[in-house]
């Protein structure tokens, strides 16, 4: 007997969407004519049971194409992806909100979206009377909600302001709340979008406890969250969704790895023209790692030094400017932050109009083996952010391999320095 529970064949999503024409009706005639027949084609559109669309001119756009896959029963699984990558799109179809304009989804039992913070919430409600209706739109029944009634209540924490109308509830209390209800229906697919970042930490705690739970129980868990970290550290598999396209299923670790090497630039994509950079007086134009020997590289040994290059320009000069690097490892953890600040001379303090080149050189033996990002961010006086200073953030990726150690690149930790061991005992 088969154990997949989610399965989706060849999915796609096609939207409609119109366009203005830019060029303006020259006379009143021509405007009464366009105005006509915009009202024809809406009535012709809505006799044949096809969307609405505003604009003189249409256009299909695939949100979803030719997606396939199955997760099988107590699976954690990730759904990641670029902002407009498809994610969304493809929840809102698991969740039967939305209907797929071609293939076939086959889900086996109940399903638990929490796909937007308070969906289903009544705002002129109190949190007990929205645990109850929230929990019969998602299929429970009165008896099971008042059996899990005090232990959702516990849950969100919400116990004092449970007869007070949610709509004055703060962000967090209402994603707790709403959390609660679905994660106690006990689904057989729990599906979570994002939303726990909204709550604490303690919350955020209690909120991956109870995906586990359920995971062990053997439901599954389709989870959305640009948090590598907790992706690799809670999902078994992922989904890479680029596009609308399926670009990767897979081992949580391999399907992130190669997303977050992706979408990190190894020279840092800022070489577009400083006539789009509104006049700012400090600009970043490009960030490259490389060797000693001044190449740029992507793969380094941890016996090597690496410098990280940053060209850039100044339009005006910035007095007291300060510059940040954070390195993070791949599953988002930050290893290391380095400050322009740190020695009793910052070089960035009083850099010149036009362009120029910072460098920040990181020593052999510093980093264990792994994949790392490079966040890059400046501010003026103070430490403070400034419109008029950028502030790329992560610009960068590379990877080390150790070859020269016995524990190799299966050393852990995030140091990888080779330390003196002495003994004051003879031999």
């Amino acid at each position: 007997m088969s154990s997949v529970v989610v399965s989706a064949q060849s999915v796609g999503k096609r939207y409609t969407i119109g366009h203005r024409a830019v060029d303006r009706a020259p006379t009143l005639r021509d405007a009464l004519v366009k105005g006509a027949g915009r009202v024809v084609r809406a009535s012709s559109d809505i006799l044949q049971g096809r969307a609405v669309v505003a604009g003189d001119e249409t256009e299909d756009f695939w949100a979803l194409k030719d997606v396939s896959f199955e997760i099988q029963a107590g699976d954690i699984v990730g759904l990641v992806g670029r902002n407009g990558a498809g994610k969304s799109t493809l929840l809102k179809i698991l969740s039967r909100i939305t209907d797929p304009s071609c293939g076939r989804i086959e889900i086996v039992g109940r399903v638990a979206s929490l796909l937007e913070v308070g969906t289903g919430f009544h705002q002129e409600l109190t949190g007990r009377e929205n645990i109850f209706l929230n929990g019969a739109i998602l299929g429970m029944s009165r008896a099971e909600i008042r059996g899990k009634f005090d232990e959702i209540v516990d849950f969100a924490g919400i116990d004092r302001f449970l007869d007070t109308p949610v709509k004055r509830y703060s962000n967090g209390m209402y994603v707790r709340l709403a959390f609660a209800v679905a994660a106690h229906l006990d689904p057989d697919v729990l599906i979570v979008d994002e939303v726990l970042t909204v709550g604490d930490a303690d919350f955020q705690r209690k909120g991956l406890a109870k995906i586990q739970e359920a995971a062990r129980a053997g439901r599954t868990v389709i989870l959305v969250s640009h948090n590598m970290g907790v992706t690799t550290a809670l999902c078994k598999s992922a989904i890479w969704l680029d596009g609308g396209l399926l670009r990767q299923v897979g081992p949580a670790a391999e399907v992130t790895r190669g997303y977050m090497m992706e979408t990190t630039t190894l020279q840092g994509q800022f070489m577009s023209s400083l006539e789009g950079d509104a006049g700012r007086s400090f600009r970043v134009l490009d960030v490259q790692i490389r060797d000693a020997g001044g190449d740029v590289r992507r793969t380094f040994s941890c016996d090597e030094s690496i410098s990280v290059v940053i060209d850039y320009f100044v339009r005006r000069s910035v007095p007291h400017l300060r510059g940040c690097m954070e390195i993070l490892r791949e599953d988002d953890v930050l290893v290391m932050v380095s400050d322009s600040m740190d020695r009793e001379h910052n070089a960035l303090s009083a850099l010149q109009e036009g362009h120029g080149t910072i460098r920040i050189r990181i020593p052999e033996r510093t980093l264990s083996p792994g994949d790392y990002r490079v966040s890059l961010n400046f501010s003026g006086a103070g430490g403070l952010p400034d419109q008029d200073i950028d502030c790329p953030g992560h610009v960068a990726g590379f990877s080390l391999d150790d070859h020269l150690t016995p524990r190799g690149n299966a050393r852990g930790g995030f140091f990888s320095s080779r330390l003196d061991w002495t003994s004051d005992c003879e031999v």
